[in-house]
Parts: structure tokens; C-alpha cells; sequence
């Protein structure tokens, strides 16, 4: 009996020792990340109507598919700030930071700062203040000054109806409520650049902004030597889906302060954008506004994009002379404006159309998860 388990014993040796070596090394190299891709390569999934508004951020916890939020556990320190590194400045608040290769499409993502970020707030602190509806939808008439008065001809700002502004940690302090009295029916707030940097004061505005009756949404400044994919996770880690923001904004202009010097082709802009404005559109239920100036705007963009609204800058001469032909929904015509409420300047923004018209345009924001250019 134990001659018989000797050779019993070397053929199950043989063949296990015959399966192993069969596994080519090629087999243990993990798959190679796919490049990044438009939905006119790869179609995308349908984005979902009405969907804005997302499940509380204090419910239990959701199914896989449902948005995950940055920081769902708790940090070192609920106070703790990581230290913000000096940013390189495009228009004061308007800045990239880190360069990082194509190649990191598909890597591991840069470690998260400490402070927790916008999408951590319980929707109902957001959501608790006394306003009443009427109160909230109130269009407070322009006081605001301009440092630098520009004469825009036939058509100047002061001839709109809804004034607002743009903000970000350049500001600082802002007191909001006093701010809407001047005139800010509307803001769009800072919220990240790149991959990796969320605005420090992104949080505070966010909720105060809210709490003064202001209708606001974020902006993020796109990077252009960072993968797409990877900034339109960071912005949706950051900035929560609500059923009352403005759509989501990106922003695209050059930037020669920037330690990322890439020059891209038309077609890889566009290939990039909408990479980035797909899966925002996907997850907010709103179809993303472009922000952009006039060079940018001239070189990459022009008769692109039909289908998307537009925020344009222009400081010196009304849009139309400046983007010939272009829709656009929000005009920004000033990057220094002066209001009670804010310390130094502030860039002014009017919304192309009637203060019924503006009522309207809200009302279609939450009601079809997605817009077009006026």
C-alpha cells in the first residue's frame, strides 16, 4: 500500500507542475488603462431626465451606482485645512496648479486633502433658513459700481434685468445677504481646478450664498495638461447635486501663468470637453455652461457646441462684436466691480433675457436635465 501511493503521488506532482507553467508572464501584467473617450467614439448612456436632485447627503447608504461623495468617513479633523499651496493666478481666480502628464489617465488619484468638501454638508443645514419662496425669487435691481466704467454702446448691462457675480477664495469674507441687495440675483462660485485642488472657501460660499436667497452653481477652471475623466470625478466629489443650482460650469481659456504650457489641437479640446461635460451632464442632470474668452474662444471654439449654453467674457465691447453669432446665456462684462458686501473687486455677470424669462430658465433647469443656448 504505501509502494502503490508513491507513484500516484509523482503523476499528480507531473500535472499540477504542468498547469503552472503554462501561465505566460504576459497573463500577470495588469490590463492597460483605455485612453479617454468622447461620446461620438463610444456612445454614452442616455442622461437621465429630471434627476437633479440627488438622494440626502444623511440617508443611508446607497447602491454602488449612486454618487459617492469625497470624505464619506471621517478625517484626521473635522477643522483640519490642508495647506494651500500658492496658486498661480489667471484673472485673480482663475488658476491650474500641478501639472500632470496624459499619462495619468487610468492612475491611482492624487492623495485628498484634509478639508472636507461641499458634497459632506447635510442638505438640510443648506436648506434651513426661513426665506420664503417669494422672498427667495425677489430680483433685486444693479447697484453695483465699476471701477473701470466701459462704454458697450446700444446694448449696455445696466439695460438687463438679472444681474449676478462670480466668486472665489479671492474675495474672501463676502457677506451675502448685502451682496444680493446690490444686485446678485445670481452667483457662480469657485469650486475646484485640475484634479486636485478644491477652492478653500468653496464650502462657506456655497452654503451662505444659498442661505441669502441667492441662486448659485460652481465652476470648475479645466486643466489642460490633466486627464478629463479624472476632473470631472474631482468636481463631482466636491459639489453636491441639488434641485435649486445653476448648472454646472466649466471653465476653458488659456492660462499663461500656468506651469502647463500644452498648446492642444482643436480637436483634442473638443475631444477633452466634452469628455468632461458628458459625465457631469450624466450625474447632475444638467447640461453643463461653457465659460470662455475671447482668444480661447476664437481658436477652439467658434461654431462648436451649438447645442450647450454659453457664459462669455467680454470687458471691452459687447458679445455680439466679440463672439459673431453665438448664443450665450450669461454676458460677464466686468472683472472689476465694486459692491457693499465684498472686500476689493468682483467679476459682474447679466443673464440674457427678461426677469420672466429668467424664472422660466430656472423652472427648465430642474424640470428637463438639460439646456440649450438662448
Amino acid at each position: 500500500m504505501h509502494k502503490a501511493i508513491k507513484p500516484a503521488f509523482f503523476m499528480a506532482t507531473l500535472l499540477l507542475s504542468s498547469c503552472s507553467s503554462s501561465t505566460t508572464p504576459e497573463s500577470l501584467v495588469p490590463t492597460r488603462p483605455s485612453r479617454e473617450m468622447t461620446s461620438s467614439i463610444q456612445p454614452a448612456p442616455p442622461v437621465p431626465v429630471a434627476s437633479v436632485g440627488g438622494p440626502s447627503m444623511t440617508a443611508a447608504p446607497q447602491p454602488q451606482h449612486q454618487e459617492v461623495l469625497a470624505w464619506a468617513g471621517s478625517t484626521p479633523s473635522d477643522h483640519a485645512s490642508a495647506p494651500i499651496e500658492p496658486m498661480e493666478t489667471m484673472a485673480a481666480s482663475r488658476t491650474g496648479r500641478l501639472p500632470v502628464s496624459e499619462s495619468t489617465v487610468g492612475m491611482p488619484a492624487t492623495p485628498l486633502p484634509l478639508q472636507r468638501p461641499a458634497g459632506m454638508m447635510e442638505t438640510a443645514a443648506l436648506s434651513s433658513g426661513t426665506m420664503s419662496a417669494a422672498a427667495r425669487s425677489r430680483i433685486y435691481s444693479r447697484q453695483f459700481r465699476d471701477a473701470k466704467p466701459i462704454n458697450f454702446g446700444k446694448v449696455q448691462p445696466r439695460h438687463f434685468a438679472v444681474h449676478g457675480v462670480d466668486v472665489s477664495r479671492w474675495q474672501g469674507e463676502i457677506d451675502w445677504p448685502k451682496l444680493r441687495t446690490q444686485g446678485a440675483n445670481f452667483a457662480y462660485i469657485k469650486a475646484t481646478d485640475g484634479g486636485d485642488h478644491l477652492d478653500p472657501m468653496f464650502r462657506t460660499n456655497w452654503r451662505r450664498a444659498k442661505d441669502a436667497g441667492i441662486r448659485r452653481g460652481a465652476y470648475h477652471f479645466f486643466y489642460w495638461c490633466r486627464a478629463a475623466s479624472e476632473q470631472a470625478d474631482w468636481f463631482i466629489r466636491n459639489v453636491p447635486r441639488e434641485p435649486d443650482a445653476l448648472p454646472p460650469v466649466i471653465d476653458v481659456e488659456y492660462n499663461g501663468e500656468s506651469a502647463c504650457k500644452m498648446r492642444l489641437s482643436k480637436a483634442r479640446v473638443i475631444e477633452k470637453m466634452q469628455v468632461f461635460m458628458d459625465k457631469l451632464e450624466r450625474h447632475y442632470g444638467q447640461r453643463p455652461v461653457i465659460y470662455t474668452a475671447p482668444d480661447f474662444y476664437k481658436d477652439n471654439l467658434r461654431g462648436e457646441f451649438e447645442n450647450y449654453p454659453f457664459w462669455l467674457r467680454a470687458v471691452a465691447q459687447h458679445p455680439s462684436k466679440v463672439y459673431p453669432g453665438r448664443k450665450w446665456v450669461f454676458w460677464q462684462y466686468s472683472g472689476s466691480g465694486l459692491s457693499h458686501g465684498v472686500t476689493g473687486k468682483i467679476d459682474l455677470n447679466v443673464f440674457n433675457g427678461s426677469e420672466q424669462q429668467w424664472h422660466n430658465w430656472l423652472n427648465r433647469q430642474r424640470g428637463s436635465g438639460g439646456v440649450a443656448s438662448r
